[in-house]
């Protein structure tokens, strides 16, 4: 694995065909003969993007590989906090297995980068950061997995977790997370006096869920808005779900959009079919950097979810009601470049000198291959393959 490769004809999102030549990993460049003793491979007109990115989703707790859940939890948010942290000890649920089996269904379908929230609680501790710490380890030579240690279960309503979120941060997470300010812990204040204050002592950025509607979410975004511009954290925040700007108070909505641009306040969504969800067109114009996720992927929440960051795409397209062309590009977007400024992506792209993190599509045009959803026909990572026609060349636990 040298990270050296030369690809014939493909197509760069779908515009003319060319080849592509990799040299240590990295794009250098296009249209020329392939270099002596580099591998050659056969693009057959596929389309190229680059890597997709799992900006939003939960290694730690999925279900894959472990047979049917039947789910029978409440409606509410607190029913399946509460329920899961229960499952999970009565299913033995491994983060490091569990997580690896995620992580590897995401290769599969082209995804080279992602971001999961790891639960830190008072009964599991800090073990599903240690697990997918250890995945991340271990796969490191075919996906970028970075860690929000997460406080699913509540962060000032449950003593003793605000010193486990610390330890996480110790251990290696990436990023610390919060989760509605106002609903679960029920004093926005502190909570995100603690979640900025461990962004400031570690250097980290913050990503915290957001699920309260309307008014209410309105309230804590614009807590969040004010502490990233009084702390200089521009850039380094983003707010997962924001179902308010969903709202119907449009007036509203376009006030908090010029807010999040002005603070540089990124936004994710998981284009959810039940909830009101972020209007991506109106985010993108504005300015916000707007990224897609899976959230959890076949869990105690729910059964849907296959890791598939194209379907994620059409779903995002769908909630949207993208129909042109130019449309479902964007909705692609969401999935690549979003994600990747979202996470902070160095050298992301398919431009010379980005790292050579790409995927080839089956598709007439870059909209069918994005709908069509085929079987990825090759994933590289670093300059070197990991996954064709839909099988990754690592082998899940």
């Amino acid at each position: 694995m040298n990270g050296n490769l030369h690809v014939t004809r493909i197509r760069p999102m779908g515009k003319a065909a060319t080849s592509l030549t990799v040299t240590g990993g990295r794009i250098t460049a296009y249209g020329e003969p392939a270099p002596a003793g580099f591998e050659s491979i056969d693009g057959r007109n596929a389309v190229l993007i680059p890597g997709l990115v799992e900006a939003h989703t939960h290694l730690d707790k999925t279900l894959l590989g472990m047979g049917w859940y039947r789910n029978e939890v409440g409606p509410r948010l607190i029913d399946k906090i509460e329920n899961e942290r229960a499952e999970k000890k009565r299913l033995r649920i491994d983060p490091a297995r569990q997580s690896a089996r995620q992580a590897i269904l995401s290769v599969s379908k082209g995804t080279t980068a992602i971001r999961s929230h790891v639960d830190v609680d008072t009964e599991a501790g800090v073990a599903g950061v240690e697990g997918v710490l250890r995945t991340s380890e271990i796969y490191r030579d075919i996906v970028d997995i970075e860690i929000v240690a997460f406080p699913q279960s509540g962060m000032l309503i449950r003593p003793g977790t605000v010193e486990l979120m610390e330890e996480a941060l110790r251990l290696g997470a990436h990023v610390v997370g919060g989760l509605d300010p106002s609903a679960i812990d029920r004093d926005p204040k502190g909570h995100l006096d603690v979640v900025f204050g461990l962004a400031e002592r570690f250097g980290v950025p913050v990503d915290i869920h957001l699920h309260e509607p309307a008014e209410l979410g309105a309230f804590s975004m614009e807590l969040i808005i004010e502490r990233t511009r009084a702390l200089g954290m521009q850039g380094e925040v983003t707010i997962s779900h924001a179902f308010c700007l969903g709202m119907a108070d449009q007036d509203y909505v376009a006030n908090l959009i010029d807010a999040l641009a002005e603070a540089k306040v990124h936004i994710l969504t998981t284009a959810p079919a039940g909830r009101p969800a972020p209007p991506v067109k109106r985010l993108m114009e504005a300015g916000v950097v707007i990224a897609a996720g899976s959230d959890g992927v076949r869990d105690t929440w729910g059964p849907y979810g296959n890791a598939d960051m194209l379907e994620r795409a059409v779903l995002v397209g769908l909630r949207n009601n993208f129909r042109r062309d130019d449309e479902v590009a964007l909705a692609l977007e969401t999935c690549t470049t979003g994600g990747a400024r979202l996470m902070g992506l160095k050298d992301y792209g398919l431009a010379p000198g980005c790292k050579a993190d790409f995927v080839l599509l089956d598709g007439e045009t870059l909209a069918e291959a994005i709908v069509s959803r085929a079987p990825r026909q090759l994933v590289v990572k670093g300059g070197n393959v990991v996954a064709r026609d839909g099988h990754t060349c690592s082998k899940a636990p």
